[in-house]
């Protein structure tokens, strides 16, 4: 799937390989830092790959907690809350206990921003807190993994 997106970034026009890493960065599981990190294997600038993953991971996050945001308001007036699958009651506790900004910063060696996101606003933490640590943690991790894939290009030529 990498060689994939790797071979449809650099197929595009070279003016235009920057949209195809911010699509990479919108798409969970690749997000900021495996995006900016593809991009610049496929052949585009650090300084255009890293910024177009960041800002495609972030619009995707941003639909995310938007939508579970409104979810939460519409659905969430006057019902209980139901029981939390295995899977949720894990990310609930380590929300309980690293609260918004650890679970944001953390929250993406487990699971995408955009599900950890959407998750943090279904249980009840602030949306804009949540956008806030989660606009920090892509940057950081875009960053970080670009900065990566920068000196390991530079060491195979």
């Amino acid at each position: 799937m990498i060689d994939a997106l790797q071979s449809f970034t650099s197929s595009l026009p070279e003016i235009f390989q920057w949209v195809g890493v911010l699509l990479m960065g919108a798409i969970p599981f690749i997000e900021s830092y495996f995006g900016s990190a593809i991009g610049i294997l496929a052949g585009v600038h650090p300084a255009v790959a890293i910024p177009a993953a960041i800002v495609g991971n972030i619009i995707s996050m941003l639909i995310f907690v938007l939508s579970a945001h409104g979810v939460r308001s519409k659905v969430g007036q006057g019902r209980e809350a139901k029981e939390l699958s295995p899977r949720r009651e894990k990310l609930r506790a380590r929300f309980d206990r690293y609260g918004v900004p650890g679970v944001s910063l953390l929250g993406q060696l487990i699971l995408p921003s955009q599900i950890t996101s959407a998750a943090m606003v279904s249980f009840g933490a602030a949306k804009n807190s949540v956008i806030l640590w989660q606009v920090i943690s892509i940057i950081l991790w875009g960053v970080v993994f670009g900065t990566f894939a920068t000196f390991g290009v530079s060491l195979m030529r």
